[in-house]
């Protein structure tokens, strides 16, 4: 069974899905591969435990605490999408890492690659992908827009060029 709520964010409406264990998704509404992945799911408008938990973290982080990182994620992706994924998770809040420093970290020659798992990462925020900046430090590329990966930034305290 898939759980489904919307939080309702500084930044706009969030939608969060869940199973009886694990975090499956956030997306902001509308953002680009949205629920990716869930469209012949069975999804019920209802609370659960794991949604809960996710509605407090998001709600620390949006208060300006850092939360410590979310136990209960389970986003699904390739092998390579699932490497860089896990490094997102290793970025502190305010801090970065380019798409290049991301594509030598798990050994791929291409931040072409490297950017596209990053925009399919599934569990926003929670996977902070966020913080990943182009080669000059520049923004570039975020799935639910521009103006929300700067908001983000700022919120955490990063300057960005």
């Amino acid at each position: 069974m898939i759980y489904k709520q919307i939080y309702q964010s500084p930044l706009g409406p969030i939608s969060l899905l869940a199973d009886e264990e694990h975090l499956l998704g956030c997306w902001f509404l509308g953002q680009k591969y949205f629920e990716r992945d869930f469209e012949a799911e069975t999804v019920l408008e209802k609370k659960s435990t794991i949604l809960d938990h996710a509605q407090a973290w998001l709600d620390a982080y949006f208060s300006g605490k850092n939360p410590r990182p979310a136990d209960y994620l389970a986003p699904n992706g390739t092998a390579f999408q699932e490497r860089v994924w896990q490094v997102l998770k290793t970025i502190p809040a305010g801090s970065s890492l380019t798409y290049g420093q991301i594509a030598r970290i798990v050994d791929c020659r291409s931040a072409q690659a490297v950017g596209s798992a990053v925009g399919k990462n599934p569990i926003s925020i929670f996977i902070p992908c966020h913080r990943v900046l182009g080669s000059q430090g520049q923004l570039t590329g975020y799935a639910a827009g521009l103006d929300k990966k700067a908001w983000l930034l700022r919120h955490e305290g990063l300057t960005i060029k």
